[in-house]
């Protein structure tokens, strides 16, 4: 069977919907319930962590009996598991629904099914329409189901000599202001950004994320700070509006460089909801994410511009021990985007195995 117009229509009239939902643990998921001949009886979407999902919120909108024979057109595959609340595939089945349509199936291995479900006991279903639009709405949630973590950027400035500061540790600024602005227009786009007490001491950041005129952007980060000394009073960490994290640096700094950050810091950010991290902590907290495999995807902001060794042979390169003894162990990287920012220039790259999965 084909989709109607109104039908389409319906689906964009849910993804308008599954926007009005909090992003998080769980998806944005919007529905509408249509009547058989095309006209809308209840809509829904998922209100957050224990709430109804979006099916059962149209539904809860109608008299028992109301939707037998109706479609539903839903951004989500109904799921097929109980958590907090029941399968809405059993939802719609036993209100009687004749014909359900999704966008994109559910990536969850306990959640997904319910498609076939409906298909098993006679309902209509039809799956694809508006994905693309689907896709780019749950982006985010589904690089965490497909990842098991959150997606994470790893980000540093360097020198064309591959410096991340001169002799005496100084490194404000290498690049230029619209690298900058670059920088913090991607650190609105995250949900945490991720620092090493190191740098907090160093260099006191603010870790907000601004418009070039100094105004915060409406979307912040929030700070994450590894590491084991303290954060000073007086730092400007306790003015960030979303307030920061502290946690131990232990499976980061430890001299087992198999540990994995992942064990700690990434699984407590999962449980906050947290989809995207923004590491740009200096060349400790970069490359440890890299050694543990954790970069998604790499910013590199390189400016033309010289450092070199210090006099006495002190030296601040961009990363440190990544985990490559021999020229065989290197990591090899696929270049995603190059771009010209001022005189500077942006290197946007991925894992071979990250570059074709279509999430980002």
């Amino acid at each position: 069977m084909t989709v109607s117009d109104r039908e389409r229509d319906a689906m964009a009239r849910a993804l308008g919907l599954a926007r009005r939902g909090p992003a998080g643990v769980n998806p944005q998921v919007g529905a509408v319930l249509l009547s058989p001949d095309g006209a809308i009886l209840a809509e829904g979407w998922h209100h957050g962590a224990g709430t109804a999902h979006a099916e059962v919120d149209a539904l809860s909108h109608l008299a028992p009996g109301a939707a037998r024979g109706a479609t539903a057109v839903v951004t989500l595959e109904p799921c097929n598991h109980t958590g907090r609340t029941g399968p809405c595939a059993g939802a719609l089945l036993e209100a009687g629904v004749a014909r359900v349509i999704y966008a994109l199936p559910d990536p969850t291995p306990v959640a997904r099914g319910g498609g076939e479900r409906l298909r098993a006991a006679g309902v209509d279903v039809e799956s694809g329409v508006l994905a693309d639009e689907a896709r780019e709405l749950l982006s985010d949630w589904t690089a965490v189901q497909r990842l098991g973590r959150p997606h994470v950027t790893v980000k540093w400035a360097q020198s064309l000599d591959g410096r991340a500061a001169a002799a005496d540790g100084t490194s404000r600024w290498i690049t230029g202001p619209a690298a900058r602005a670059d920088v913090h227009r991607r650190r609105a786009e995250a949900d945490a950004i991720v620092v090493g007490i190191g740098t907090v001491l160093a260099d006191d950041p603010a870790l907000t994320a601004r418009r070039e005129d100094g105004t915060l952007y409406d979307r912040q980060p929030l700070p994450i700070v590894l590491g084991d000394r303290s954060i000073p009073e007086d730092a400007a960490l306790h003015r960030h509006p979303r307030g920061f994290l502290h946690r131990s640096g232990a499976n980061l700094f430890g001299e087992h460089h198999g540990d994995d950050p992942a064990d700690s810091v990434l699984e407590e950010l999962r449980r906050f909801g947290v989809h995207r991290i923004f590491v740009e902590g200096g060349p400790t907290i970069a490359s440890a994410f890299l050694r543990a495999g954790l970069g998604d995807e790499i910013l590199a902001y390189v400016a033309p511009t010289l450092i070199g060794y210090g006099p006495d042979g002190s030296d601040h390169p961009a990363l440190r021990m990544v985990g490559v003894s021999t020229i065989d162990e290197q990591r090899r990287l696929e270049i995603a985007d190059l771009r010209r920012l001022g005189d500077d220039l942006l290197i946007v790259a991925r894992p071979a195995s990250a570059s074709n999965e279509g999430d980002h």
